[in-house]
């Protein structure tokens, strides 16, 4: 599978292993990373953001394809649609279908909410399913929710809304016993104690895992649950604007169905927008780690409706996407690789930073790797480092890659590489949206009466960065307090007429601007087709 220039370098990595076997790389300094990042990482490509031209983020920057998203018309303008027609009619709204969706879900039906969930893909086509490595929770004698809150705190660059990072850490405990009481497969020793890694950035071994397929697996469980109390899912049925009634309060949503074309009502005392990531959208042309629906879609409504962003400048792009082979280009290698071992080393066979620095420290190190000092290696598709992967066989000893990471050997030997044997070649992937949708503590929006957001749609949970393990836990925290304020507020909350008047008042805030209109958002589905004349 490999090109003799890439054997080549295998050879230097092999040679210079057992040397890198006794070393710990150093850890950069404070100073160093700041100038690291500035000259490196994608976030800093003054080509690659727009300035915000109307709305609530006016006179912000955010990433050129989103901008233009935001700068769209709604492909509701000018539609007939029978508002008065009432399709569905519930308590609480949830748009979106994976964990976070779900958490809230099945929160707000144990509160007794009549609560739907709609979503363009099927319940479970989710980030949540892509996950690999783990999620956080310091639950452990030798941890503390404040350790864990200090840790996240420094990887989010003293970013993080401390409101929403307190309640992360506070309930991840719960949040983990949670999941296990309902049927997630933990990684456990003989005693039935969970295991547990170190993650990036993590002072502690506070990862919870199941194999390498943790998001898959907490995703099954919920999906379950959802399915088991007979909660309402509308499937491959999008959300493409949200209503509003004359007293400014969220009312539901449209809803397009994505077979047929045709459209719904569904009003709703509250709605929790629970619509994932933009990896989708392919920022700056880099490859994307998301399932197929992660398109901002819930950005697009929320803002359009009124509610503000927060840190929508900020991508994280995972520092280990698979570089090679081309048919699994920009895949997810999970960080757990190596936390159970494994170095990042250049062409030469050098190891050029420690491996679990935080993700942006350490994609922008790849980056620098392959860019300025020219020691990348040569893909079909660009360039990449090594990710040593056969000293997690010799640290870890014989059948540790199979028993901790199967599902990452599996998908490697499927393309004939045997990643116990072999390094892998990887590069930074477009993986996680650090900014979103603006919230306070209970995960209401600030600006939008009864409309709450959860889950990667939401800014601030993590400042600037994200550490691993943390995505996972936000989905479940927020997912569930959401359903659960969702629910109680259901009960007080008294509807007016549903409206669009938000969408006119919208085209004409773009008009007034002088902005040209290329096409409608939300975009629903990424644009792979090639046009051809």
């Amino acid at each position: 599978m490999f090109t003799p220039d890439m054997l080549e370098s295998i050879k230097k990595v092999e040679a210079t292993r057992a040397a890198r076997m006794g070393m710990e790389p150093r850890r950069m300094t404070a100073e160093e990373k700041d100038e690291l990042l500035k000259a490196y990482h994608p976030d800093y490509r003054a080509e690659g953001f727009k300035e915000i031209k109307i709305g609530p983020n006016k006179g912000q920057k955010a990433p050129v394809e989103l901008t233009d998203l935001l700068h769209s018309n709604s492909r509701l303008l000018g539609a007939d649609i029978d508002l008065s027609k009432i399709d569905y009619d519930v308590d609480v709204l949830v748009i979106g279908g994976g964990g976070a969706g779900s958490s809230a879900a099945i929160e707000a039906h144990e509160a007794g909410a009549n609560v739907m969930m709609v979503t363009k893909l099927r319940i479970g086509d989710a980030n949540t399913m892509m996950a690999e490595g783990g999620i956080q929770a310091a639950d452990k004698p030798n941890d503390s929710p404040v350790q864990h809150y200090l840790d996240a705190f420094g990887g989010g660059h003293f970013a993080a809304r401390p409101e929403l990072l307190r309640r992360l850490v506070m309930e991840a405990p719960d949040a983990i016993q949670w999941l296990n009481e309902l049927g997630v497969m933990f990684d456990k020793d003989a005693e039935g104690n969970m295991v547990t890694t170190h993650g990036g950035g993590t002072s502690r071994k506070r990862m919870h895992a199941c194999k390498d397929y943790s998001g898959a697996e907490i995703m099954r469980t919920l999906r379950d649950e959802v399915i088991n109390r007979g909660i309402p899912v509308v499937e491959f049925t999008s959300a493409v604007e949200l209503l509003k009634d004359e007293k400014g309060q969220v009312a539901g949503a449209v809803l397009l169905n994505m077979e047929t074309d045709d459209y719904s009502v569904a009003r709703a005392k509250t709605v929790i927008i629970a619509t994932g990531g933009a990896g989708r959208l392919h920022y700056q042309n880099f490859p994307t780690s998301n399932h197929y629906g992660a398109t901002a879609d819930g950005l697009i409504l929320g803002y359009r409706a009124g509610a503000p962003l927060l840190y929508q400048d900020t991508i994280q792009y995972h520092p280990t996407g698979v570089a090679y082979p081309s048919q699994i280009f920009g895949a997810l290698v999970t960080e757990k690789v190596r936390s159970l071992g494994a170095m990042l080393v250049n062409c030469e066979g050098e190891a050029f930073m420690h491996p679990l620095e935080t993700r942006d420290v350490s994609a922008a190190s790849i980056i620098r790797e392959c860019s300025t000092r020219g020691k990348g290696v040569t893909t079909p598709l660009g360039s990449g480092v090594w990710l040593d992967t056969p000293m997690i066989e010799m640290i870890g000893g014989e059948g540790t890659i199979e028993r901790r990471i199967p599902a990452m050997l599996r998908m490697y030997l499927n393309y004939g590489i045997d990643m116990r044997k072999q390094p892998i070649l990887i590069y930074p992937t477009l993986h996680y949206q650090n900014g979103g949708l603006e919230i306070g503590g209970e995960g209401f929006t600030k600006t939008i009466p009864n409309l709450l957001v959860a889950g990667e749609a939401v800014g601030g949970i993590h400042g600037r960065n994200r550490l691993m393990g943390n995505s996972l836990l936000d989905i479940i925290v927020f997912g569930r307090n959401a359903g659960k304020a969702a629910a109680a507020k259901a009960k007080e909350v008294t509807l007016g007429t549903p409206g669009l008047k938000h969408v006119d008042d919208y085209a004409k805030m773009l008009s007034k601007a002088g902005i040209e209109q290329q096409g409608v958002s939300p975009l629903l589905l990424p644009q792979y087709a090639r046009h051809e004349r």
